[in-house]
Parts: C-alpha cells; structure tokens; sequence
C-alpha cells in the first residue's frame, strides 16, 4: 500500500529502478536558517510571537524566521534576522544571500530563484 504524498514535499528525483526523493518545505527552511546563522554579523533568527514563544519555552525551531516557497525545481526564500550592533547591514545580507543560494542548492538540487532578506532588528548584546 503507498503512502500518501504529504503537502509540502517536493520530488527532487525519481529513478524508476530504486524510487524517489521528496523534500519537505519545513528541511528547505531549515537548511535556509542554519546557513543564515552561520554568517558573521547574524546574531539571530527573527520571527513571530508565536515562534518566539516556542523558543523561550526551549523548544528549538530551526526554521524561525524562513518563509520558503517551492515549486517545481525552484525555491524562494524569505528570511528575518537580527543583526550584530556594528555590522555593515548589506555586506551581511549580501553574505546571508548567498550562503542559503549555495546550501540550498547543494544539499538539494533545487535552484534558488531570490532570497529576500529582512532586518528585524539589532542586537546589542555581545558575542555569546
């Protein structure tokens, strides 16, 4: 009996001989935060009350404050961040741009179409 495709997966390859890959849009944003973080400057992930309420509760999202959109072969990134008190905001963005360009395309194979940057707020607290 198959499984049911689940919203918000995408196939990213099928070989008829083994199966097939599908992705979910929550490992997309993910993989988008997590390359986002790792940027100098980035002191944080912004995002909703209702996210924000979730880590403080120590739950850990690693997709706050990504809005991905997949169709077929291609993605859309929408990230929120907090920036470092002192960091130049567009070396930073440009920097966030393309390290999520260039996880999201190497860990899936899907071509990233815009990652749109937003500067939520910035953070005066030192390194941590």
């Amino acid at each position: 009996m198959a499984e049911p495709e689940k919203s918000g997966a995408h196939e990213v390859y099928q070989d008829k001989k083994i199966g097939e890959v599908q992705i979910a849009d929550e490992v997309v944003a993910i993989i988008a935060g997590l390359a986002a973080t790792e940027v100098e400057g980035v002191a944080s992930m912004a995002g909703n009350i209702t996210n924000e309420l979730v880590g403080r509760l120590g739950m850990k999202n690693l997709s706050k404050g990504v809005k991905v959109e997949v169709t077929e072969d291609h993605v859309s990134v929408d990230i929120s961040l907090n920036i470092r008190f002192g960091y130049n905001i567009p070396q930073v963005s440009e920097t966030v741009q393309e390290k999520v360009r260039a996880a999201i395309e190497s860990m899936t194979g899907l071509t990233v179409l815009d990652v749109n940057v937003r500067i939520a707020g910035v953070s005066m607290e030192g390194e941590s």
